[in-house]
């Protein structure tokens, strides 16, 4: 899920101030997740700050945006038997930010139900850099060489160093507020995904909506280039 819309939707009320969309934001995602989880989904991925965002945003809109990120780790933490994993790079996150995500993270890494991706300074560029560079960290340990690696690297070997190592590329990817693109969003793991544009902007989603994004989904033939 891209949540997307969140500053528009505060200034088309009158806000003078985006908080209050991103707050709206945050709590159409905790709605959102319940949603996911009452029909049986088992691993969702929120977009809820970029590593662009961190370097392009007016800095009391990012304040606002990184407490409000925090309330959210620490209340999912506490849904449900829902488990939190943090995607993305701790190092360029506020270190108070970068502890809630580690406490909700192992509060419920024991946990069986809904699997929740918080990706939190996140970017698909990034994440790809990441990955390559842990391969190369482990084959250099190993004491292999770069010609050998070259010769033996493969996508399912990037995949597995991923921030989602382990876990199943996303089906389907939902977008708010009629914006129809990716904004560097899971670009390794949404190769085969199906898409699912909604107009409504992030904090006015609709069950009726998500629904509708699901049925689009079953309904569509999945072909993998066959």
């Amino acid at each position: 899920m891209m949540i997307d819309g969140n500053r528009r939707w505060a200034r088309q009320l009158g806000y003078d101030s985006a908080a209050h969309g991103h707050r709206a934001g945050a709590a159409k995602m905790r709605e959102f997740l319940e949603w996911c989880d009452d029909i049986g989904v088992k691993v969702v991925s929120l977009y809820l700050l970029s590593n662009d965002n961190l370097v392009k945003r007016d800095s009391k809109e990012l304040s606002d945006l990184l407490e409000i990120i925090a309330e959210l780790a620490e209340e999912l933490s506490h849904e449900r038997d829902w488990r939190v994993h943090h995607m993305g790079r701790t190092d360029r996150l506020p270190p108070e930010l970068a502890r809630v995500l580690a406490d909700a993270q192992e509060r419920t890494k024991g946990h069986g139900g809904l699997h929740v991706n918080l990706a939190v300074g996140y970017g698909g560029r990034g994440e790809i850099v990441d990955a390559v560079r842990s391969i190369i960290g482990k084959h250099s340990t190993s004491g292999g060489s770069l010609e050998e690696l070259a010769e033996s690297l493969t996508p399912e070997q990037i995949g597995e160093h991923l921030y989602t190592g382990g876990q199943p590329d996303p089906d389907l990817v939902i977008r708010t507020s009629g914006e129809q693109r990716l904004s560097d969003f899971l670009l390794w793991q949404s190769a085969h995904s199906e898409f699912y544009f909604v107009e409504a902007l992030g904090p006015d989603l609709r069950e009726v909506d998500f629904l509708r994004a699901i049925r689009d989904y079953v309904d569509r033939d999945r072909r993998y280039g066959s």
